[in-house]
């Protein structure tokens, strides 16, 4: 008789806990949550980017069709935008040319677009002049890089810090970064095209809603090879061919970022000392071109970064956008 109470003691048990945590998963609130997502939009030579509404663009994210709640354009005196420009701390930029073109893109800009501007050296992100609407304050940190401290540090780590100290705001945030995307913290591994640095800063940006623009520093002409990333060299025993795979890995995870996170990415095929003032103009269009589309999500309970993919009815317009969007946690229902 006692080891039959025992059994009916655990029965009850295991019943109550399973009562549990069906009570605990209903409470979890049903009501879809809204996501938005920053659309970069280009069009052919003349194209309206007016004609774009909720519908004539197709949103899928997990694979499945998701319906489109609003777009609204992000360019105008209305638009809350905020942008870090981020330099590397390396030789490869230019003070008399290079340093005068991203001080005139700074200048360019919208009077109410809050700026910043950010050094990635072997200390991490160092703060030249935070957020500001006073460009000319702005313009005036871009200074010429010092190369004795721009090695022993990830620029990919440094963007993740970057993004972790910046607190949430109500308008959207983006960066434009410049590097050579060399990765001092992964040497030793430069044939490997998977950097771990890299990938963590795009899971970032991307749960935080961050567009990033990057510019390789390092100009240097390279060649591909066959089912490699682009730009990286077949090893040899060089410290030339050394150098030149590492700047090709550079420019493959710079690469990569633009494109997980909406931005575009820039280089030059060309050893020379060439002016970013063509990248910079182009950036400042995109800016322009941008628009943020809201949806509805029902949350799981765990939060997750779910792929999403945007595109266009419009033949004569093109869609970037980030390749995953956040989707936070269902919450318990209110009693």
């Amino acid at each position: 008789m006692q080891g039959h109470s025992r059994f009916q003691v655990l029965i009850v048990t295991v019943l109550l806990v399973v009562s549990t945590q069906t009570v605990a998963q209903s409470a979890l609130s049903s009501t879809e949550v809204p996501v938005s997502l920053v659309l970069t939009l280009r069009g052919n030579h003349g194209a309206d980017l007016s004609e774009i509404n909720s519908g004539n663009l197709i949103l899928s994210r997990g694979g499945e069709r998701a319906k489109i709640a609003k777009v609204l354009p992000l360019q105008g005196g209305g638009a809350s935008l905020e942008l870090f420009v981020m330099i590397d701390d390396a030789r490869e930029i230019s003070y008399g040319m290079q340093v005068e073109d991203i001080r005139h893109f700074i200048l360019a800009q919208p009077p109410t677009m809050k700026i910043g501007v950010v050094y990635m050296n072997i200390e991490g992100p160092k703060i030249a002049q935070d957020l500001t609407t006073d460009h000319a304050l702005a313009a005036q940190a871009v200074r010429t890089p010092l190369a004795r401290l721009a090695n022993g540090e990830s620029p990919y780590t440094s963007l993740s810090e970057l993004i972790d100290r910046w607190p949430p705001s109500d308008g959207h945030r983006e960066i434009l970064m410049i590097s050579n995307g060399e990765d001092a913290t992964f040497s030793g591994l430069e044939t490997d095209a998977v950097n771990p640095y890299a990938d963590a800063a795009i899971s970032k940006a991307q749960r935080s809603g961050i567009v990033v623009f990057t510019i390789a520093s390092s100009n240097e002409a390279v060649r591909p090879i066959e089912n490699g990333p682009a730009g990286i060299l077949p090893a040899e025993n060089s410290l030339t061919n050394a150098a030149q795979r590492s700047a090709g890995l550079g420019r493959f995870h710079l690469e990569q970022i633009a494109e997980a996170t909406g931005g575009e990415f820039y280089y030059y095929r060309s050893a020379a000392r060439l002016s970013f003032a063509p990248y910079l103009a182009d950036v400042t269009d995109r800016l322009e071109s941008q628009y943020v589309v809201s949806f509805l999500a029902k949350p799981g309970k765990t939060p997750i970064l779910q792929s999403v993919k945007v595109r266009s009815k419009l033949a004569h317009i093109k869609v970037a956008s980030a390749e995953r969007v956040y989707i936070p946690a269902a919450t318990p229902e209110s009693p």
